[in-house]
């Protein structure tokens, strides 16, 4: 197998109990983000999919949809120390494990197949996607990040694509920025999306290691790669057209549901 896509679903959360199973416009959570999954590994060469969960009710909803499910334990500290236990219950040994988050229901097909490819190609540890803001998507994010300084990542990266840093803090700074708004869209700021696909030794090696330092600081998990000298490649995408990064409250699904209404449901397309 080339590539397996694993959406770790875990059934306890603070904020929000249960949420894998909540409803969004009527279809599951964890059955949206299957259905992206479902795609993706229709579209890749040798890939599947699967559901790694921590709770028999997640497990039996996704059987009776006849979606692949496995049970792994729910001590597990990390999606992607999930996303290894899955591989490691199916008994397959893929390439590339894709570690889909099993809050964002509307990560599109094509930016799993693109990270997916991105590893198998590039020669790096891991890879994960960004997009380019624009001046305007730039502005809203510094707005919001006055009220929530923890929301939104960004990232730089060398010639070549790979990581340089992420940060909670906007990257680059810009001592032109004036120079550089006239110039025209896009900015040069590149906003992380939180989708990983890993060769399978460097998961493996990954959920072995400590966790890293600024990993704590910022609160960013991809931080103990680069701490430990392993290697990303980040990938440009097109913007999602329902651009939630992932759904942690009641208000995020309402947000959702409004946004499907605005502007038709991907899990239907």
């Amino acid at each position: 197998m080339k590539t397996l896509i694993v959406v770790p679903a875990r059934y306890g959360s603070t904020r929000f109990p249960g949420k894998p199973l909540t409803l969004i416009a009527g279809q599951s959570m964890v059955s949206r983000v299957a259905a992206m999954a479902a795609k993706a590994a229709a579209a890749l060469e040798d890939a599947a999919h699967v559901v790694a969960t921590d709770d028999a009710r997640i497990e039996e909803h996704c059987k009776e949809r006849d979606i692949p499910v496995v049970l792994t334990d729910p001590a597990l500290p990390s999606g992607s120390d999930r996303a290894l236990a899955a591989a490691d219950a199916l008994g397959v040994l893929p390439q590339v494990v894709v570690n889909l988050q099993g809050d964002s229901p509307f990560t599109p097909p094509a930016h799993i197949i693109a990270v997916a490819e991105a590893v198998l190609t590039s020669g790096t540890d891991a890879a994960t996607p960004y997009v380019r803001l624009t001046w305007d998507a730039l502005d809203d994010l510094r707005a919001h990040k006055l009220e929530t300084p923890f929301s939104g990542t960004t990232l730089t990266h060398d010639t070549d694509g790979r990581a340089l840093w992420f940060s909670k803090i906007i990257l680059p700074a810009m001592r032109k920025e004036a120079t550089l708004r006239a110039a025209g869209d896009p900015s040069p700021v590149c906003r992380h999306i939180g989708l990983y696909a890993f060769r399978l030794e460097a998961l493996r090696r990954y959920v072995s290691l400590p966790e890293g330092h600024y990993e704590q600081l910022e609160g960013l998990e991809q931080l103990r790669l680069l701490e430990n000298g392993m290697s990303i490649q980040c990938v440009e995408v097109a913007a999602d057209t329902i651009a939630i990064p992932g759904i942690d409250t009641p208000q995020d699904v309402a947000l959702a549901e409004r946004l499907i209404r605005d502007h038709g449901d991907p899990a239907g397309a």
